[in-house]
């Protein structure tokens, strides 16, 4: 079964031309199927390149997906169009008595504030209280998954001394979990962070089981079955050319930035990069879909009780 986004969303055209299923809105209306209601709340600047990259690895499954785009109420964005978040966007305030089978939480390029000085921390921690009655499971990724873990559990962030840029080497430690079905023992995973989770601040929290670590970059992958969430801190969802578009971005902004690791061929920059962590990402994201799949309500009002 395909993703269903409106037509005239950008997302629509990149995934069909990519060969990934996608329906319209009046054709998904004729199937007789309760789709899997699935929200992202974005928080990058460049909302419709993320767009793209989550509407890609959760398109790739064999469920029909019902694809809902979510801002937060006050903030507004500047990176992209007024016109694009009007049509295809609704604020937190819009969607807080509607339910979700699972929620995406995205990073956001804050991560030298502490979190309570964030502009819309006030919200987001309503967002996250909302997961608990709306929301069957919820997936934090970066910073959006170190803000959840934060706020549910106190576990720190913490300032690097230099950003974590590239394509770091992972190893799995649970490899009975069913969002692992299917990985190699070890994984590459794009990371571009300037802090850090630590894995024994984790480990001093009950419940929390950290599923994919890494000895250059820590913990990257944690299950919080309480709260029904996942939180990475690391971003399968990036395009081949993400991490190329941080470094010449900074290149050309006169920001002293390092070659991402283990990303260009002999980490040239004059080489194409490769991408060695495609699979993988549609291997977690695939497993997320179905565990949500196997273990929600048929009846969206049950969801939260």
């Amino acid at each position: 079964m395909p993703i269903k986004l409106p037509s005239a969303l950008p997302a629509y055209d990149v995934l069909s031309k990519e060969g990934v299923m996608v329906l319209d809105e009046v054709t998904a209306a004729r199937q007789d199927i309760r789709p899997l209601r699935i929200a992202l709340l974005n928080l990058m600047p460049k909302k419709i390149q993320t767009e793209n990259q989550f509407a890609r690895l959760i398109g790739a499954t064999p469920l029909q997906i019902e694809f809902s785009l979510i801002r937060m109420s006050e903030h507004q964005t500047r990176n992209t169009a007024a016109e694009h978040m009007e049509e295809f966007y609704k604020p937190f305030s819009d969607v807080r008595d509607e339910k979700f089978d699972g929620l995406i939480i995205t990073g956001a390029p804050i991560e030298h504030l502490p979190f309570h000085d964030v502009t819309y921390w006030d919200e987001l921690t309503q967002v996250f209280d909302w997961t608990q009655t709306h929301v069957h499971s919820t997936f934090g990724v970066c910073w959006g998954g170190m803000a959840m873990i934060n706020y549910f559990h106190g576990v720190e962030k913490h300032l690097l001394d230099q950003k974590l840029f590239g394509c770091l080497h992972h190893h799995t430690t649970a490899a009975g979990s069913p969002y692992l079905r299917g990985f190699s023992d070890d994984c590459v995973i794009p990371v571009s962070r300037w802090t850090e989770m630590r894995q024994d601040e984790i480990d001093a929290v009950a419940g929390l089981k950290t599923l994919i670590t890494s000895a250059e970059a820590g913990p990257a992958l944690v299950e919080d079955a309480a709260h029904r969430a996942l939180y990475i801190f690391n971003h399968f969802e990036y395009d081949t050319t993400t991490l190329k578009q941080e470094y010449d971005r900074d290149i050309a902004n006169g920001t002293p930035i390092n070659v991402p690791v283990n990303y260009y061929p002999g980490d040239d920059p004059l080489q194409a990069p490769q991408n060695r962590w495609r699979s993988h990402a549609h291997l977690l994201y695939g497993n997320w879909i179905n565990e949500i799949y196997q273990t929600t309500y048929f009846d969206l009002d049950k969801i939260g009780t």
